[in-house]
């Protein structure tokens, strides 16, 4: 079974590139455009789906505004959530990892921290 929380952490070699000079408004920006790219996405279907539903005469917009999922529905649903949230908080799970395991990253914990705007003595 893939676990899509897992494979959310995958990342290239290397240290991150950032440009704009501040990492957090970087990171805050990322997420921001991951979450853009799927919107776009899910409501270009939608629109779809829902056109050619009511072209077919299968169901009408206001239906799909009144359904109510069953329990197992529901359930299917929070699961997505719950990896949709993974993928998109995937580069601050890949920083929170960097920090507990800087091996994984080919970077050492001072670097880090400096990367962060975090000044700490090291030993």
């Amino acid at each position: 079974m893939i676990n899509n929380i897992t494979l959310s952490g995958a990342r290239a070699k290397g240290p991150r590139p950032y440009s704009l000079g501040d990492r957090s408004l970087e990171d805050a920006l990322n997420i921001i455009m991951a979450l853009a790219g799927e919107l776009a996405v899910v409501r270009e279907r939608l629109d779809t789906l829902e056109r050619l539903l009511e072209q077919k005469g299968v169901v009408l917009p206001e239906e799909v505004d009144q359904f109510v999922p069953t329990y197992d529905q529901e359930k299917k649903r929070q699961q997505w959530q719950a990896d949709y949230i993974a993928r998109i908080l995937r580069i601050v799970q890949q920083e929170l990892e960097a920090i507990q395991q800087p091996t994984l990253n080919n970077s050492n914990m001072k670097e880090i921290l400096e990367e962060l705007g975090i000044s700490q003595e090291i030993d």
